[in-house]
């Protein structure tokens, strides 16, 4: 399996290209800083250098060839503001839908967060809001295309040792923690598993096998 995945040097970008090549697949990282590239190489990954906030869907197109999937797990990241979380989080997130549109590649997970069905209370803090916003706006471009998306919802991510032992459900789920560990182990029982796409799914830490919890969601 060819998996390219936008927001390759995230915390869980790099934990999902690890699993990847452990078992033999070839995972694709795409990053905006070069100087990512040995971090990636380090975790068995092909470095594509490609800032998501300026390239176009044709440029990004011509690295998704023959690419099975591709996971959306980039994000603006702490101390960004407003408009990055707009052009990152929401902006970046269409533009691999419709570069993979360009690829022919149908399958499409979205690495999204729990909270976003609600509208941010009253007196939430401005940029944490427009993540939200941006997250939501993302989920809605992305599940209204014809791909076979699949979009996961993580509680609060943690960097704590995976457990392998999940919830997962559709919405709606309370809020709780779970692991960045756990949550590439997820992406990879849904990147195998077709009857997942058209999903949205909420994930939290749980007492369930990540695959027969993926199995359990499957349609």
């Amino acid at each position: 399996m060819r998996v390219v995945i936008a927001g390759g040097h995230g915390k869980i970008g790099l934990r999902l290209a690890a699993l990847l090549a452990a078992r033999g697949d070839v995972a694709v990282g795409v990053v905006r800083n070069p100087d990512h590239r040995a971090d990636l190489e380090g975790a068995g990954a092909t470095p594509v250098v490609l800032d998501l906030e300026s390239a176009s869907a044709v440029e990004l197109a011509d690295h998704l060839r023959d690419a099975d999937a591709v996971v959306f797990a980039a994000g603006a990241g702490p101390g960004s503001g407003v408009t990055r979380k707009d052009t990152v989080d929401r902006a970046a997130a269409v533009l691999l839908a419709d570069a993979a549109h360009l690829a022919g590649v149908r399958r499409y997970l979205l690495v999204s967060s729990t909270g976003v069905d609600d509208p941010p209370a009253e007196g939430t803090d401005e940029v944490w809001a427009a993540y939200l916003r941006a997250k939501k706006a993302a989920e809605d471009a992305i599940t209204a295309t014809d791909l076979q998306w699949t979009v996961l919802r993580p509680g609060r991510l943690t960097d704590d040792p995976g457990t392998n032992s999940v919830l997962l459900r559709p919405p709606p789920l309370d809020r709780g923690d779970v692991t960045r560990d756990d949550t590439a182990a997820v992406l990879i029982a849904l990147l195998d598993t077709p009857g997942t796409a058209g999903r949205v799914l909420e994930l939290r830490e749980g007492t369930e096998d990540v695959l027969k919890a993926v199995a359990a969601v499957a349609r």
